[in-house]
């Protein structure tokens, strides 16, 4: 079971708060808050539980330990302070002196954001030393950082031993909810899965798939999928290795939906001619880069059929306007959809986000690997340094 904020002493408490900003910044500005604004509320509830000081813990990019101007989470800092509506004080290390003259000053009702964690090797090699020194700031932990709960890092798992510490509000329903999608959606349950990552995602299909009643493919899976059928996909996004994998899957399930329609080119920045056709009339020098118009009305009939939905993955290259077309149609169809609605991954919340849907949807998750792993019944690093 995991321990939630409930459970533990926050009043009076100097805590040590682990989000998962990693945000992406635009000329030295946050370009994306969605993962900071989600985790708002766990800031409110410690200022309401009368903590102290909260003190943020968190990482941006991978400056392979070393300090890199380029991975500052000053800009980062600076956007929270906005967003809570008061002052946030950035601490220019996270470890040492510094840190710790830092933590020892704070004053009643102050947060403070310390620089990247990852620029330390500490951290990602969860070294006792390195959690020992973070655990010198504070007298409580706190753990938020459901996109960062599938790493067996300092900050996720080690602290959990150092000091008395809980789930977040955004770690506690992340898991909730992401739980009750695994293991008791409420049927008919539809997921609709696109992207170019296909091993991370088969371990989750495969433990999904007995309580689906439908399951659109579209991306690397579809096209690993058409080329396991013996369908040419041209020089299309294809994962060798995993073909006889995906043919175990259930190909002439009447529950699986593939493409029939897609929209080919032979330039994926989109400059070339591009053209719609049927899935068995891609040339070979073409790539698949979307879904076309058929196959979009396909997926959109079948999601709206869905008492739970759950959606992981552009349809194409959704970067591209050329070929955003068929996430597009599937984020208004999940949007519309009269089920119970779940959209993760951040290549794929960006687009509710972008065309203002996401009021739409229930639930956001800030999750990407973390996510994946959940849903295909891994146990998670976090969840388990969490667990009474």
């Amino acid at each position: 079971m995991l321990r939630t904020l409930d459970t533990l002493e926050i009043a009076g408490k100097r805590v040590l708060l682990r989000a998962g900003f990693d945000v992406p910044l635009k000329e030295g500005i946050v370009a994306d808050d969605f993962r900071m604004r989600a985790g708002l509320p766990t800031f409110r509830a410690l200022r309401n539980r009368g903590a102290k000081a909260v003190f943020v813990l968190s990482h941006l990019g991978r400056p392979k330990g070393k300090r890199d101007a380029a991975f500052s989470q000053r800009a980062v800092a600076e956007r929270l302070s906005t967003l809570l509506g008061g002052p946030v004080s950035f601490v220019e290390d996270c470890v040492g002196p510094e840190a710790e003259n830092a933590a020892r000053s704070a004053k009643e009702g102050e947060v403070l954001f310390f620089e990247n964690l990852r620029f330390h090797e500490g951290e990602e090699a969860n070294s006792s030393p390195f959690t020992d020194a973070l655990a010198r700031l504070g007298d409580c932990f706190v753990n938020d950082a459901f996109s960062d709960a599938h790493r067996a890092h300092a900050s996720i798992v080690g602290l959990p031993g150092r000091l008395p510490a809980a789930a977040g509000m955004l770690l506690t329903r992340e898991v909730e909810t992401l739980t009750r999608l695994r293991d008791n959606p409420v049927p008919p349950f539809v997921a609709v899965l696109g992207g170019a990552k296909i091993s991370d995602k088969l371990p989750m299909i495969e433990r999904l798939l007995p309580r689906l009643e439908g399951l659109c493919l579209a991306g690397a899976l579809a096209n690993t999928m058409l080329r396991a059928k013996g369908f040419g996909v041209g020089h299309s996004v294809v994962e060798e290795n995993l073909i006889e994998r995906v043919r175990a899957i259930a190909l002439t399930d009447l529950r699986l939906h593939l493409p029939v329609d897609v929209v080919v080119s032979t330039d994926r920045s989109g400059a070339a001619a591009v053209r719609t056709c049927g899935v068995g009339d891609v040339a070979a020098d073409e790539l698949i880069l979307d879904i076309g118009p058929d196959t979009s009305e396909l997926f959109s009939r079948v999601v709206r059929k869905a008492k739970t939905v759950f959606w992981n993955g552009p349809m194409g290259i959704a970067e591209v306007p050329a070929f955003r077309f068929g996430t597009e149609a599937v984020a208004r169809a999940v949007a519309s959809a009269p089920g119970y609605s779940v959209v993760g991954g951040g290549d794929t919340t960006r687009y509710p986000l972008e065309m203002n849907l996401a009021g739409d949807i229930d639930f956001l998750s800030t999750g990407g690997g973390a996510m994946l792993a959940l849903l295909a019944g891994e146990e998670l690093p976090a969840l388990r340094a969490l667990s009474v």
